[in-house]
C-alpha cells in the first residue's frame, strides 16, 4: 500500500481569512504583537506563501484575532 501525503495550505488559508477579514498584513501583525508575539510582516509574509511554518503559539493568537475556529486554518 502506498499512502500519498500531501500538505495543507495553512498558510493560504491565512491568507484567505486576514483578507475576508479585512485585513493588512501590518494591522494583523500589530494586533499580534500586542498579544505577545514577535512576528514581523516578513515573517507572515513568509508564512501565507508557505516559505515558512508557524509556531503554535501563533495559530493560537491568530484564532483569536479572526474569531475563527482551528479547523478554518487546516481547510484543503
Amino acid at each position: 500500500m502506498q499512502w500519498i501525503l500531501h500538505d495543507i495550505p495553512i498558510g493560504r488559508n491565512i491568507q484567505n481569512i486576514r483578507i475576508r477579514k479585512n485585513m493588512t498584513q501590518l494591522e494583523l501583525v500589530t494586533k499580534m504583537q500586542l498579544m505577545g508575539s514577535n512576528m514581523s510582516r516578513s515573517t507572515l509574509a513568509n508564512i501565507e506563501t508557505g516559505r515558512r511554518n508557524i509556531k503554535a503559539s501563533d495559530l493560537k493568537a491568530l484564532k483569536i484575532i479572526f474569531d475563527v475556529g482551528y479547523e478554518e486554518f487546516f481547510e484543503d
